[in-house]
């Protein structure tokens, strides 16, 4: 999401040359709806043979027929033999991959991978959701389908979830226009999703989260610093394009409102975001206002912001033995195998969001959002983008002027540390 040059066309047979939507190096659109998809990475086929797969055995199943909705599941088979000898059964996570709402697939290389890593070093079982792309399916399509299947994660129909999942410890998690989606889907099962069909949610883990807005929360968002791999410029025509011009850019599933925050009744959320990446105050925002907005926010432990120093937005997917990345991976790992705190009587939920309902003197400023967090320094190295997308990214940008801002934060809310460096090379991201 940046300024890009433009590149050459390929010309079309039959005529089709003319460029309607340009946004590389994710999607361009042409005159007549024909589309080119650029950041992909190849297919991978599941395998249920879990010993050729690093120890996780993964398998589509369809979701919903009438949509073509689908999902790959991973189940890390040292977890699973536990909890069918009787040990204790495995979170679930649904997770919702990111690009854009309109790139990227749960069956691609690099989401395979991440979730297969995620599956075994959670001991989770992960349903990665296959949803329906923009522009041919705008937003709220996206939305729907994780609603689906959500409810389809929550029926235990399958039986790897039946036989192996814990109903009561189920997690969102997501990244980029991901992390948006979860969020949302998390807002819509506090409500029942209009049906009245509540689902349990335990955790939300949301990474480098797609959010903006009209209103500009800090001068990233208004001028690139020639550092960020996305431009304010390019950001600003990412939701126009795929929700096809239907929504307002305030619209409140990209730009999320306090009294819908204030809904959530998940009992603990992680949202990570990176120092570089042009989004981050997004992601800093939406953490201050669950805590200050949601009634079980008040344990320490509720709201967990982990900011990566020196790092743009996925670079964790891209390159997953970067130290940083396996910092991440940690700190998402210890969230979900946190001990489960018990939920708030229904009764009292009503009374307590009143008493704790967002205003006054406790909504943070742009300039502080966040500072309640504990900070954690964690090593960087030169980055390497193994898939090449970040090298494209850089390749299509355009010098402006530069701003930038410094800080990291790990950890739950309450204790208070200062940075520590753990004398490993310190170096920016390209």
């Amino acid at each position: 999401m940046h300024a890009n040059k433009s590149s050459p066309l390929r010309k079309m047979d039959d005529g089709e040359a003319d460029l309607t939507v340009d946004l590389y190096p994710f999607i361009r659109e042409y005159k007549g709806g024909r589309v080119e998809r650029f950041l992909r990475s190849p297919f991978v086929a599941a395998s249920e043979d879990a010993a050729a797969n690093r120890g996780v055995a993964t398998r589509d199943v369809v979701v919903d027929e009438n949509t073509g909705v689908s999902a790959r599941l991973f189940l890390p088979s040292n977890a699973a033999a536990a909890a069918a000898t009787g040990g204790e059964r495995l979170p679930a996570i649904m997770y919702v991959h990111g690009g854009s709402f309109c790139t990227e697939s749960a069956f691609c290389r690099t989401y395979n991978n991440y979730a297969r890593s995620l599956a075994a070093r959670a001991g989770a079982l992960v349903v990665s959701v296959e949803y329906r792309l923009a522009p041919e399916h705008p937003v709220p399509a996206a939305y729907d389908d994780a609603w689906a299947a959500l409810q389809w994660v929550a029926s235990v129909s399958d039986p790897w979830l039946s036989d192996y999942a814990d109903p009561g410890r189920t997690f969102l998690a997501g990244d980029s226009a991901g992390g948006n989606i979860v969020y949302n889907t998390a807002v819509r099962a506090a409500s029942g999703g209009g049906t009245g069909n509540h689902v349990d949610i335990e955790g939300l883990v949301i990474v480098h989260p797609y959010f903006w807005g009209v209103e500009r929360l800090s001068s990233s968002e208004l001028v690139w610093d020639g550092v960020a791999m996305f431009t304010p410029e390019f950001i600003d025509r990412v939701w126009p394009f795929v929700t096809a011009g239907r929504l307002e850019k305030y619209d409140r599933r990209v730009n999320p409102l306090d009294e819908e925050v204030a809904l959530l009744t998940c009992r603990r959320v992680l949202v990570a975001v990176a120092e570089k990446d042009s989004l981050r105050d997004r992601g800093r925002r939406l953490a201050a206002r669950v805590r200050d907005c949601c009634a079980w926010a008040d344990d320490e432990n509720a709201v967990t912001l982990v900011e990566s120093e020196g790092e743009d937005h996925g670079f964790h997917l891209y390159n997953p033995l970067r130290a940083t990345s396996k910092v991440l991976m940690e700190a998402i790992v210890q969230f979900i195998n946190q001990p489960t705190a018990m939920p708030l009587p229904a009764a009292l939920l009503p009374e307590l969001h009143e008493l704790h309902a967002c205003g006054g003197n406790k909504k943070p400023s742009a300039g502080d959002m966040g500072s309640c967090f504990p900070m954690l320094g964690v090593p960087t190295r030169p980055y390497m983008d193994v898939f090449g997308y970040g090298m494209a990214m850089k390749a299509s940008s355009v010098p402006q002027g530069m701003t930038r801002t410094s800080c990291l934060h790990i950890g739950g809310l309450g204790r208070r540390a200062s940075k520590t460096r753990y004398g490993l090379p310190l170096s920016h991201a390209i």
